[in-house]
């Protein structure tokens, strides 16, 4: 398997990891999810929990299908322009969780467990995205010959 698709099929686990995530906070009643004094209940009733009057978690959904979906059409039928969509996406998503993950840290003093795996997720992500194809390689041999 060419290691730019592996990159990609790994982005799209993430990015339906975070649709997931996103889902579960918009459609499940926050006490199911998150106890009253845990931090997700923190999170999710702060001023922050909603930019424009619209629950971050909505925006979540949004933006991971449609990262998703890009995903899929770069696995099917690699472009440049897809490609330059997902790496822009990721970089873009990357600064946001930076922000909530400084929000949730030194302001709200609360994590949401659900808001972390979409964090990390993207953080990871990025991280995927721009570690060398040679590095990649490399580890890959490294592998094999350990493996045979």
């Amino acid at each position: 398997m060419r290691v730019a698709h592996l990159r990609y099929k790994i982005l799209l686990v993430i990015f339906l990891a975070a649709l997931a995530s996103s889902l579960v906070l918009s459609l499940v009643p926050l006490p199911l999810i998150c106890t009253q004094f845990a931090g997700c209940n923190a999170v999710q009733t702060s001023v922050y929990a909603k930019t424009f009057g619209i629950s971050n978690s909505y925006y979540g959904i949004a933006i991971f299908a449609l990262m998703s979906f890009l995903a899929i059409l770069h696995i099917r039928r690699p472009h440049r322009h897809t490609k330059f969509l997902i790496h822009i996406g990721v970089f873009i998503g990357t600064l946001i969780v930076l922000y909530f993950l400084y929000l949730q840290q030194f302001v709200i003093h609360a994590y949401c467990k659900y808001c972390l795996v979409v964090d990390l997720g993207m953080i990871a992500g990025f991280i995927i995205l721009n570690v060398p194809e040679k590095k990649i390689r490399k580890i890959n041999e490294e592998a094999s010959k350990s493996r045979g």
